[in-house]
């Protein structure tokens, strides 16, 4: 029976090897630890890329500016710039802690299924597992997002106005 429904799966219907041997080889391909470290040093690389280009266009935007303005500018150019740390660290620690929150639930899942209890109450108790998880993630990377934002707007505030202030300073002599 099986054969007649999956001539692919018996060893039948003469293109469906190379499909099913694409589909074994990606398989084996992500089955593997290296495989997704290159994965997530690919999305870091992506990342980084594109908020390099926001970086320099909000540093070049603060360097074309007149000096003469004040310090405001000073402090919206440090806040973008923390911002930008801020989603960037929060995307990174989301992009680690993804897996670990996928092994967390799989075992929650298992553990119930162990303890007896039917498919019906899985479902609800998956989903109540599910919205508790993202909710304390949330939390988390929130929290941890806003104190990188801080601290780099902070640090950012003060190397912008002491080179600006160098600027100025030479412009006088």
């Amino acid at each position: 029976m099986d054969q007649q429904q999956f001539p692919a799966a018996a060893g039948g219907g003469g293109g469906d090897d190379t499909t099913s041997y694409t589909y074994r080889l990606v398989l084996k391909l992500m089955s593997k630890r290296r495989t997704w470290v290159c994965l997530f040093i690919l999305v870091y690389g992506l990342l980084l890329s594109c908020s390099w280009n926001l970086l320099q266009s909000i540093l070049t935007w603060y360097t074309s500016s007149p000096s003469g303005s004040g310090g405001w500018q000073t402090a919206y150019a440090s806040l973008m710039l923390g911002t930008v740390f801020g989603l960037i660290s929060m995307a990174a620690a989301l992009a680690v802690a993804l897996p670990s929150m996928l092994i967390t639930w799989i075992t929650i899942l298992v553990l119930l299924t162990f303890c007896g209890k039917p498919r019906r109450v899985l479902v609800v108790e998956g989903r109540k597992i599910t919205l508790e998880i993202a909710r304390f993630v949330a939390r988390v990377l929130v929290k941890e997002g806003n104190l990188v934002a801080a601290i780099c707007a902070v640090l950012w505030y003060f190397a912008l106005f002491k080179t600006t202030h160098r600027a100025g300073d030479a412009q006088f002599q």
